[in-house]
């Protein structure tokens, strides 16, 4: 706009999605119409069999209960569904770096036998190599392994980031993480500098340091698995030079207080996966456009980028991309924001010390309780506060003590119940996906790893659906808007998908074998019901994940994916929790393996599955697949006999075995080392043969 300046252009645009908003609203409505239908149905069915008798009752009401709970969890997601929306920023129109406020980085890390020291230490270079104020960047790694194996790794890195970072910021190098910027095809700094003699000098000369560097992690990595201690004082290392980033080493114990707020005190921090390097260096300035915006920076309390995976190729079997979380957060940003994802959020410190920090009146006593003994950073919680350190920024004496007194640090807040107290207290947090991913992290490699991590989420997120901040409970006692209490219902309860997916994985085969029908006939005006919604369904689905930007083998890996997470992960998530809520599990932490297995990769990249996987979670979905198979077999031939009363009934296992004919192939076909053991096949087998027997149960009654 001519005559317009820089100083009175908006950071940061929000542009709601109006194509899919319609086709979201539009699908909602045609479905809720299908779904109302079938309830019908299966009410006014389900009081004739109950006069009549004209087939056994049980069965029947094992059907609907899943169907009921499907449509329970359906309802909750539309939320998301409600109005998505894309926001795009300008950090070309900040203002000067003297300006900008501080930001502290948190990275945490536990083991580095399962956590690599090379990966970690790439995650804490590109972090000091963002494109920001040097002065106002402090990165800090939180180790709860204390692993001397890992400070020794910061130590080195500090070394060699004292070559890179200079490097990285003068030739203005797009891609800052020095493993991606030596293994990338093409030069990622300025052109304006490629091929100059200087540059290139220079660029041999930080290669061969990283050598060096490499060897030397190599060389201390011996044994790291038993470097890790559950038994530690607190260590805290700090490092600094001037024009360069601050960089902490802690090894912490559990105290409610926070290390950076004495030693550098951002109001804002980054926090980071130990495998989550900094892809673009711009994220920080990128944040910034919502932070110095005054229409809503008062307001917001986290400001989340997506996960973003270096290691994806064509052949993403195992859905690493985790689109289906990305794709929801367009919607829950349309809300009030979205959830915290575990990582990749800029965060205001206000936001998470929960208190109002230019309060002059406030209860020390009662702060003390809540941050723990430390007088110095109870000190910090007033926004006015200025950490007391010498020039060179290291602490020395009282204050060194009072850092080993702290000795904590917050680093990650990725359940559920602290973001909804949160937005509870009216913050809101925005979304922003953009172009260029700004973070890139190591995805798991094989189906074992990822189901375990899949275990881990949902036993935590049905911890806290279960639990008193329930959002579905406490969400409305908090008035927050219904929207966004079903966005966090959905996320929490989701897992309870895996009951309903095990009822009509069993029971419509089951009474397919004894010949009970439980759908409709292809002549009745209501199998169109049926057939609409899981047709639609299906093609919704395919709609969501080509419109985000995905192909169509992503849409089948997805759902492929979600099968075997439904009959493992997500089954014994809400059976851990349950047990859990009765005193009967004690939870614990399992890191996901960041180890990377050759082979496991070949077979990845060639999109063939490794089923390497514990029995526990290998053995329910194989016994699925074998009732599935069998019933099929059968109910072709009974829609022979009796025509179209069980076409209905016979398509569930058809679509179950079409779709998962990897599971065929690993039990029957394959002889490589990555099919299913015989073990579990037969395990499998004999669980199967059980609950065909137990069947004739729902005979009965």
């Amino acid at each position: 706009m001519v005559g317009t300046s820089v100083e009175s252009l908006p950071l940061n645009v929000c542009r709601v999605l109006t194509t899919n908003l319609i086709i979201n609203r539009l699908h909602m409505f045609l479905n809720a119409i299908a779904i109302l239908t079938v309830f019908y149905y299966r009410v006014t069915t389900l009081s004739r069999i109950i006069e009549t008798r004209e087939i056994p009752l049980s069965p029947y009401l094992l059907i609907f209960f899943p169907e009921i709970l499907l449509t329970f969890l359906w309802i909750l997601h539309q939320a998301h569904r409600w109005r998505p929306v894309k926001r795009t920023v300008y950090p070309e129109r900040l203002p000067g770096d003297e300006k900008l406020p501080p930001i502290d980085v948190f990275i945490c890390t536990a083991d580095p036998s399962k956590e690599p020291s090379l990966g970690v230490m790439n995650t804490v270079i590109s972090a000091m190599s963002l494109d920001y104020p040097p002065d106002k960047l402090a990165v800090y790694l939180q180790d709860d392994g204390g692993s001397h194996v890992t400070l020794h790794a910061v130590r080195e890195a500090w070394k060699f980031s004292r070559w890179w970072v200079p490097f990285s910021r003068k030739y203005e190098l797009k891609t800052r993480c020095p493993q991606a910027y030596f293994s990338a095809a093409e030069e990622s700094a300025h052109e304006k500098f490629t091929g100059r003699s200087e540059f290139t000098a220079y660029k041999k000369m930080i290669e061969k340091r990283y050598d060096e560097f490499k060897e030397a992690l190599e060389k201390n990595s011996v044994n790291a698995s038993g470097s890790v201690s559950g038994n530690h004082p607190p260590i805290i290392e700090g490092f600094d030079l001037k024009e360069m980033p601050v960089l902490v080493y802690i090894a912490r114990e559990k105290r409610p207080a926070s290390v950076s707020a004495i030693i550098s005190n951002a109001p804002y921090f980054l926090v980071l996966d130990c495998d989550m390097y900094c892809a673009d260096p711009s994220s920080a300035r990128q944040a910034m456009c919502f932070y110095l915006d005054p229409k809503i920076s008062p307001q917001i309390a986290w400001v989340q980028f997506p996960q973003k995976f270096r290691d994806i190729n064509e052949h993403d079997i195992y859905g690493g991309r985790l689109s289906f979380i990305w794709r929801q957060g367009l919607g829950t940003d349309g809300l009030r924001g979205p959830n915290i994802y575990g990582c990749n959020f800029f965060m205001t410190r206000e936001a998470i010390y929960g208190v109002d920090r230019t309060q002059k009146d406030i209860d020390l006593n009662q702060l003390k309780k809540s941050f723990g003994s430390s007088n110095e950073f109870i000190k910090s919680i007033n926004k006015s506060y200025k950490p007391q350190l010498p020039e060179d920024r290291k602490p020395f004496g009282a204050l060194e003590k009072e850092l080993q007194l702290v000795g904590y640090i917050y680093s990650v807040v990725e359940d559920s119940v602290t973001g909804l107290v949160l937005h509870c207290k009216g913050w809101i947090s925005v979304y922003i996906d953009p172009a260029r991913p700004c973070f890139l992290g190591a995805s798991p490699t094989n189906l074992n790893d990822v189901l375990v991590q899949q275990t881990r989420w949902a036993f935590g997120l049905m911890q806290i659906g279960l639990s008193r901040l329930s959002p579905l409970i406490y969400g409305p006692l908090k008035r927050m808007p219904i929207l966004q209490t079903m966005c966090y219902g959905e996320i929490t309860l989701g897992s309870l998908c895996s009951v309903a997916f095990y009822g009509l994985a069993i029971v419509p085969q089951i009474c397919l074998l004894y010949g009970i029908p439980l759908y409709p006939k292809v002549s009745d005006p209501f199998f169109i019901a049926f057939a609409y919604i899981f047709i639609s369904s299906q093609l919704k689905h395919v709609e969501e994940v080509v419109s985000y930007g995905d192909s169509f083998m992503t849409a089948l890996y997805e759902m492929r994916m979600w099968m075997m997470k439904s009959g493992a992960s997500n089954f014994y998530g809400v059976l851990n929790a349950i047990l859990d809520k009765i005193g009967l599990h004690k939870a614990n932490f399992t890191l996901t393996n960041k180890a990377v297995d050759d082979e496991q990769v070949r077979r990845l990249k060639q999109g063939i599955y490794d089923f390497q996987v514990s029995p526990s979670l290998l053995a329910p979905i194989c016994t699925l697949y074998i009732i599935n198979l069998v019933s099929f077999v059968i109910g072709i031939i009974r829609i022979f006999h009796k025509g179209d009363e069980f076409l209905a009934q016979a398509v569930l296992p058809f679509f179950g075995i079409i779709l998962n004919y990897h599971l065929l192939e690993g039990m029957v076909l394959r002889k490589d080392n990555g099919r299913v053991s015989p073990y579990v096949f037969l395990i499998s087998v004999a669980i199967s043969a059980v609950v065909f027997c137990c069947g004739s149960l729902l005979l009965l009654y």
